[in-house]
C-alpha cells in the first residue's frame, strides 16, 4: 500500500491595504486595532494553483496557518475550496516572532506534513515580501521557484513558468519535492459553492500548539527573534504661524502681509564712496557683529 501524497498551502492573513492605517508606537508595523483582516490574495491564487495540480500527484490538500481564532474563517475557506484537511498553528509563545523565529515555525510544521509539493503566495499583500518562507525552505533543502505562473507535472517532476525581470518569462524545470511561490495573477480564484460552505462548517480545524510541533518556546515568537521591535515616536506636527495683518491697512497690504507670512521685506542700500571708506565701513559693520578679535592693549 502506497504512502498518501500531500500538498501542504500556506494561507496567511493580511491587513487591508486601504485606508485608515495607524503606526504602532512599538516596532514598525501597523496598529491592528480598527483595521479590517482580509486573507491574502496571492495564497488563495496559490491554494487554486495546489487544487489544479492535486489530480495529477494523486494528493490530498492540507491548508495551515498560524494566528489565533480569526485564521479558522480563513482555513474553512481553503477547506470548502477543496481542501481535506486544515490545521491552525497557535498558543502562547508563537507572537511577535521575526522573519527567522517565523522560518523556524514551518520548517517544523513542514518537517511534520512532508509534503511533496508546498504551495503559497510570492508576496503579501499588506508588506510585499515575507522572507520566513524562503529562509524555511532553504533549511529543509527543497528546490523554490518564485513567481510562478503555470506549472505543469512531467515525469522528472515540475515544469513550471515564471515571471522573469522586465515583463519576460522563464519555464524551469524542478524535481520533487519543491516548493512553488505563485504570483497573484496566475490563477483566478473561484467562489465556492454553497453546500461546500456548508460542509466545512462541520469539518474538525486541527489545533498544534507547543507541544504537538516539538518546539520549545525559546525558539520562536519574541523569545526566539533575533531582531527586537524597536520604539519611535513620530514628531509632533508643527503648524505654520498665519500672522494677522493689521485692521488699519489697505487692503492690498492686509493682501500681501498673508501671502508673504508677515516677513517684511529687506530694505536694499546702495553706498558710494572710495574703497577707503568701504573697507572702513565694513570693518565698523564687523566690529559691531563681534566678528573682530578684541585688541590688547
Amino acid at each position: 500500500m502506497t504512502e498518501q501524497k500531500t500538498i501542504a498551502v500556506l494561507l496567511r492573513l493580511a491587513n487591508d491595504p486601504r485606508p485608515p492605517a495607524r503606526i504602532a508606537t512599538e516596532g514598525a508595523r501597523i496598529r491592528s486595532r480598527g483595521i479590517r483582516q482580509i486573507p491574502n490574495p496571492a495564497d488563495l491564487t496559490a491554494l487554486e494553483e495546489a487544487l489544479a495540480l492535486a489530480a495529477p500527484l494523486k494528493a490530498t490538500v492540507v491548508v495551515f496557518g498560524y494566528g489565533d481564532w480569526r485564521m479558522d474563517d480563513l482555513l474553512r475557506l481553503g477547506l470548502s475550496l477543496g481542501a481535506t484537511r486544515a490545521v491552525r498553528l497557535g498558543g502562547e509563545g508563537m507572537e511577535w516572532g521575526d522573519a527567522t523565529a517565523n522560518a523556524r515555525l514551518l520548517e517544523r510544521t513542514l518537517q511534520i506534513l512532508d509534503p511533496v509539493l508546498f504551495v503559497t503566495g510570492d508576496r503579501m499583500v499588506d508588506r510585499g515580501d515575507a522572507p520566513a518562507v524562503a529562509m524555511a525552505t532553504a533549511w529543509r533543502s527543497i528546490p523554490t521557484v518564485n513567481r510562478v505562473l503555470t506549472s505543469t507535472l512531467k515525469t522528472d517532476g515540475l515544469e513550471v513558468l515564471r515571471k522573469a525581470d522586465r515583463g519576460g518569462r522563464q519555464r524551469v524545470r524542478t524535481p520533487l519535492p519543491c516548493a512553488l511561490l505563485v504570483a497573484g495573477e496566475a490563477r483566478e480564484v473561484s467562489y465556492p459553492p454553497l453546500e461546500s460552505v456548508m460542509a466545512s462548517l462541520e469539518t474538525k480545524i486541527e489545533f498544534w500548539g507547543l507541544p504537538e510541533l516539538g518546539l520549545s518556546e525559546h525558539a520562536i515568537g519574541k523569545a526566539g527573534s533575533y531582531l527586537e521591535a524597536g520604539r519611535f515616536v513620530t514628531p509632533r506636527p508643527d503648524p505654520i504661524r498665519v500672522v494677522t495683518p493689521d485692521a488699519t491697512l489697505p487692503a492690498f497690504e492686509r493682501i500681501i502681509s498673508l501671502l508673504s507670512g508677515g516677513i517684511a521685506a529687506r530694505e536694499g542700500k546702495m553706498h558710494l564712496g572710495s574703497a577707503d571708506d568701504a573697507v572702513t565701513g565694513l570693518m565698523r559693520v564687523f566690529a559691531s557683529a563681534g566678528l573682530l578679535p578684541e585688541a590688547t592693549s
